[in-house]
């Protein structure tokens, strides 16, 4: 792995109490701020993933709306009811 050094202006007070924070941890305040950096980058990567996911997943809605591939409102609130009426039956211990 190949270093490269990263400069970069903070307030003096910040640094000094960042400084002392990672000395209280046991780290350095170089350690802390790689570590931190690994963090985002690999925040950011997994963000990417999810917002092609879900892009995907909406496109897929899409083209299923479009070629008429729909469940109707009706449908969708006699799903519901049965559901509501399932789970008002195990919250008063009815099971039918």
């Amino acid at each position: 792995m190949s270093e490269a050094t990263f400069t970069f202006r903070v307030d003096e007070s910040l640094k000094s109490d960042f400084s002392q924070a990672a000395k209280a941890k046991d780290r350095t305040g170089a350690q802390l701020l790689r570590d931190y950096m690994r963090d985002f980058v690999r925040q950011q990567q997994e963000a990417a993933v999810h917002d092609a996911w879900f892009r995907r997943e909406v496109q897929a809605g899409i083209d299923a709306a479009n070629v008429g591939n729909v469940i109707t409102a009706d449908e969708v609130e006699a799903e519901a009811a049965k559901w509501r009426e399932k789970t008002r039956r195990q919250m008063t211990g009815y099971t039918a």
